[in-house]
């Protein structure tokens, strides 16, 4: 992915959004992508694939419009056996089809956002302490999933899900030119935190939202954005949609419209493969890195 610094354009289109009211276009984008009306849908819908043209055959159903709104095409399943699952217990594996936009290690309670832009632990965790002192000096990851890639979200470890919580924000782009000027974009922006434990290892997988994503769905808890209160809110972890254990590569969350998911492991725990670095595209279930010293109880992993 390139460095080099945006141009006129891709300023201007930051200070756009700037102005924009951000929620509300989001909030229009959700209503037109689940519109049922036959002739608007499938103008969406073909006007999508001939501006981005995503790929189809793996897809359950290849044909586009076949789909009752543009909402269930975009966020389409894939045919079983399309994204295989590394088997290795201590394979972690990628959650997304998308590009790496950083991945590294957190500098005490510092991630890296874009070359020289970075961000702190403590911002993106709206203050939550508990969850801010068990990932400080971990490993974080950075993924972006471009309007293009498949929009559903994996399970990179088995775990078990101990805390969740949505963090009001802004809703800018999340696309390169943006995390480059726009100072703690991710955590500024809209958020879905998702903190597990993989037989006694923490993790967490953040969704962040973006300009016409209009809306961030977990398995647990239906629809999460938009929301009426945009106030810290804590998610349900009993009494859910969902078994709150699943195993590596289940489904647990959905983007409608492109965005970014953060991955972040504790110190010591983890180590990325060498060619998972900014611009390496990945797929749901590809190794992206490997476990020390931590292995999933056996029920965890179990089919």
């Amino acid at each position: 992915m390139s460095e080099r610094e945006p141009g006129a354009g891709g300023r201007a289109f930051v200070a756009l959004q700037h102005l924009l009211p951000q929620h509300g276009i989001s909030r229009l984008v959700l209503a037109a992508t689940r519109s049922r009306s036959v002739a608007f849908k499938n103008a969406l819908i073909r006007l999508f694939v001939r501006g981005f043209q995503p790929e189809m055959s793996d897809a359950v159903q290849t044909e586009p419009t076949a789909y009752a709104s543009f909402n269930e095409f975009f966020t389409r399943a894939l045919r079983a056996g399309t994204r295989p699952v590394d088997p290795d217990p201590e394979a972690i594996v990628s959650p997304v089809d998308g590009t790496v936009s950083e991945a590294g290690t957190l500098t005490a309670d510092r991630l890296l956002q874009a070359k020289g832009h970075e961000y702190s632990l403590r911002a993106l965790l709206a203050g939550n302490s508990a969850w801010e002192r068990t990932f400080a000096g971990g490993s974080f990851a950075t993924i972006y999933l471009a309007p293009y890639n498949y929009h559903r979200i994996h399970m990179p470890l088995a775990g078990a899900l101990r805390e969740s919580f949505y963090v009001p924000g802004r809703l800018f782009s999340v696309n390169r030119t943006t995390a480059q000027l726009v100072p703690g974009l991710f955590s500024r922006n809209e958020r879905v935190f998702c903190g597990f434990d993989a037989g006694g290892m923490p993790w967490a997988i953040i969704l962040v939202g973006a300009l016409n994503v209009g809306s961030m769905a977990t398995v647990w808890h239906g629809d999460v954005t938009p929301r009426k209160h945009r106030e810290v809110t804590a998610l349900p972890v009993t009494d859910v949609l969902a078994p709150t254990t699943l195993k590596k590569g289940a489904e647990m969350a959905r983007f409608n419209m492109g965005s970014t998911v953060i991955l972040l492991l504790p110190p010591g725990a983890s180590e990325w493969r060498s060619a998972f670095k900014a611009g390496h595209t990945v797929r749901v279930g590809e190794r992206i890195g490997t476990l020390h010293g931590w292995q999933s109880r056996p029920e965890l992993s179990r089919e």
